[in-house]
């Protein structure tokens, strides 16, 4: 495991959660995501950051509830979320790419460094 994502946890709606992602002792690459995968779906874009512009991104499911974050000193990655809902239920996990490009953020298969996920379960 080249990423390590912690933070997870069982929360109840409404309620907020903060997840981490490290990497160390080596750089991230330019764009650093979050995805979320829940049972019997598809890996789903959740959150994505240009280190080097700070320039962010996100799911329009999470707009507003979400930030995506990063500590430079720290070479960790954030990612805040407010408000949870059930649908939001899931194994979170961080990636990056060297290679990455923009046009290729919210596609899963364009990372290939994966952190080892982090559950989050949202109860109502």
């Amino acid at each position: 495991v080249q990423l390590q994502a912690y933070g997870g946890g069982l929360v109840q709606a409404g309620d907020s959660l903060r997840l981490f992602c490290a990497a160390p002792g080596r750089p991230f690459g330019r764009y650093v995501s979050w995805f979320r995968q829940a049972p019997g779906k598809e890996r789903d874009f959740v959150a994505a950051i240009d280190w080097n512009t700070v320039t962010t991104y996100y799911a329009d499911s999470v707009k507003g509830r979400f930030t995506i974050s990063r500590d430079n000193a720290r070479n960790t990655v954030y990612l805040q979320m407010n408000s949870l809902e059930p649908e939001d239920t899931a194994v979170y996990y961080c990636a990056a790419s060297p290679s990455l490009i923009r046009s290729t953020v919210t596609i899963a298969e364009a990372y290939t460094i994966w952190g080892q996920g982090t559950q989050v379960t949202v109860s109502s």
